[in-house]
């Protein structure tokens, strides 16, 4: 195995940095909403804000890491296999835009194009899947 950085492990490096930053709006309004101290001392966190945009901040949070995983997976796999082709490489970089935009669209609370930019990150995973079946 070379140690190259590939296409695929690139955009799924900074997918995983921008994800890991997704959850910042929210805990901010709860730091406005209910000032430091209340807001830090929930470690349930079954105190909800009272912005809907960061409850659905949160829950694109969430959604953004559960895709991550099955996404990053994969890639790891193309690149542990050395299959990468220039449609994984498009993918991945669809990947990237497409988890950020959907994250965004979740908060503006645009449903008629989250579902879109949720489909083109899935489309994405098919493709890394399909390729590393030998189906591509």
């Amino acid at each position: 195995m070379t140690t190259t950085m590939t296409p695929e492990l690139y955009w799924t490096i900074l997918t995983a940095l921008v994800t890991s930053v997704f959850w910042l709006p929210h805990i901010l309004q709860r730091i406005i909403e209910f000032k430091p101290y209340e807001a830090l001392r929930d470690p349930r966190h079954d105190v909800d804000t009272k912005a809907d945009w960061a409850q659905r901040a949160i829950r694109a949070h969430t959604n953004a890491i559960e895709n991550l995983l099955v996404f990053g997976l994969l890639a790891l796999a193309i690149r542990v296999l050395d299959v990468g082709t220039p449609a994984t490489a498009f993918a991945a970089a669809a990947f990237f835009f497409s988890r950020a935009a959907h994250y965004i669209i979740y908060i503006l609370a645009l449903p008629w194009l989250r579902t879109p930019a949720f489909l083109i990150g899935f489309g994405s995973q098919l493709i890394l899947g399909a390729t590393l079946l030998g189906i591509v």
